[in-house]
This record gives C-alpha cells, sequence and structure tokens, in this order.
C-alpha cells in the first residue's frame, strides 16, 4: 500500500498541495472536504476498481484515476478560491 502512495505523490504533488490549500482556506466548498474524504478513502481502502492481482492495469487505474479526480474537484473550485490559491 506505501508503495502505492508514494507513486501516486510523485504524479500529483502539485496539484495535492493546491487542494491542500484550497482544503484550509477559509471559503472551500463544504463538497470539497466531503470528495477529498471519498478519494482518500479509496486510495487507502484495500478493494480497487480493477484489483492488484491483474498484473498492470490493477496499479494504472490508481495512477490514473486519482490525479484526474483531483484535477476535476480543483477544477471545479470557484474563481476567487482559485486566484487566492493561484497567489499563494
Amino acid at each position: 500500500m506505501w508503495k502505492r502512495v508514494s507513486m501516486l505523490w510523485t504524479l500529483v504533488s502539485g496539484d495535492a498541495r493546491r487542494l491542500w490549500h484550497a482544503l484550509r482556506h477559509p471559503d472551500a466548498p463544504g463538497w470539497l472536504k466531503v470528495g477529498t474524504a471519498l478519494l482518500l478513502l479509496y486510495v487507502v481502502s484495500p478493494f480497487d476498481l480493477i484489483p492488484e492481482t491483474i498484473p498492470f492495469l490493477g496499479v494504472v487505474d490508481d495512477l490514473v484515476l486519482i490525479p484526474v479526480v483531483i484535477r476535476w474537484m480543483l477544477d471545479r473550485l470557484p474563481e476567487g478560491l482559485l486566484a487566492d490559491l493561484d497567489r499563494a
């Protein structure tokens, strides 16, 4: 599990920092906190969309799905919050 988390971190480190700052911002929408909690639950849960027993596809789904979801959530933030994140 830790290997998967470290690989994901290298892929999403910039977006993950923006997401962290957005979560700590006072104007952060409630759906962002719920979405991030669900995403973290998916990362650490033993259940996957494609099981890791399938040699290549089991890891690829996490390496694709997690960055896409983080970027999708960041793209839906309000303009004022995005401007504050860009200044930080």
